[in-house]
Parts: C-alpha cells; sequence; structure tokens
C-alpha cells in the first residue's frame, strides 16, 4: 500500500507539532543558518522554506520513522541495550543523525556542512530538544529539526546563489 504524499505530510506535521516544534521554530533556525549569507532574509521566506522541504516524502518518512523511535523509546518498548542506548541518546549512537541525512540528502552537499553546524552547537529549539532527563524522548526529533532546517537553508542557498 502506497500512502498519498498529503496524507503522510499532514502525519509528519502533525507529529511535530504533537512533540512541540512548529515550522516557525525550525524557521529561526534557518535564519540563524544563513543570515551571514543572505542579509535581508526574512522569517516569512524561511517558513516558505521550510514548509516546501516539508512537502517531501524523504522527510515524511523520516519525520514518522524517528518520532516513533522516540516515542517507543518514552514507552520503554524497544529491546535491550537499545531501549537504555536511545533513551539516554548515547554519544557513540549514531543512527539518529544517519536518519537524519535522509532529509539533508534532498537539497545538495551544502546540507551537511550546514547539518553538521547546527547539530553541534544546537542554538533554538535543539537546545531544548537535546535536553535529558525529562519525560519525553528527543534522540531521533533533535536531529530530524536539525536537519529540516539545514535542508530549508540549503533551499535558499541554492536559490540566492546567482545573487550572493
Amino acid at each position: 500500500m502506497v500512502f498519498e504524499t498529503k496524507t503522510l505530510e499532514a502525519k509528519a506535521r502533525q507529529l511535530l507539532g504533537d512533540r512541540g516544534v512548529s515550522v516557525v521554530d525550525i524557521a529561526e533556525l534557518v535564519i540563524f543558518l544563513q543570515k551571514e549569507y543572505i542579509p535581508e532574509l526574512t522569517l516569512e521566506t524561511c517558513v516558505d522554506s521550510v514548509n516546501a522541504v516539508l512537502t517531501k516524502r524523504e522527510v515524511h518518512n523520516t519525520i514518522l520513522t524517528g518520532i516513533q523511535l522516540d516515542i517507543l523509546a518514552e514507552e520503554d518498548k524497544l529491546l535491550q541495550p537499545l531501549q537504555s542506548i536511545v533513551e539516554g541518546d548515547e554519544g557513540l549512537y549514531g543512527i539518529d543523525e544517519v536518519l537524519a541525512l535522509s532529509i539533508v540528502n534532498v537539497y545538495g552537499s551544502i546540507g551537511f556542512t550546514n547539518y553538521g553546524y547546527i547539530d553541534k552547537v544546537k542554538p533554538g529549539i535543539l537546545q531544548r530538544l537535546n535536553e535529558k532527563g525529562g519525560p519525553r524522548v528527543h534522540t531521533f526529533l533533535d536531529d530530524i529539526v536539525g536537519a529540516i532546517a539545514a535542508a530549508a537553508a540549503s533551499r535558499l542557498a541554492h536559490s540566492y546563489s546567482s545573487e550572493i
């Protein structure tokens, strides 16, 4: 069974919202990544770019998969030792980043540098999502949100490249 893109997109957006992530939160990360290169950049333009990224099937699949794994970890439903690894966001566990890279790939190699940078500094909502010890697990979500922002920033960089 193949689901319609609109159905997947609606579910992906719903899951992001249920986890406390808005398009504006992600757009603010895009501004953080691109303000030095596109000084006239507006939040509205960044929101448009994030919304464009959120129309991609690869993005829907990544959001659904990653958030489901986070939820299963919250519910203590993963097999050990995976449960402890995901629940604690173990530093040497890189599958969360690998999953997020499927989003970054959508807009080319500049996305990798954007993603690596934002994953390291964790500005804005990424800082909150990366906090440990609460009832929620965001091992996959923080990387997914960073990847969406990196892809949206890359999309803008490609569209503004002739002007820079």
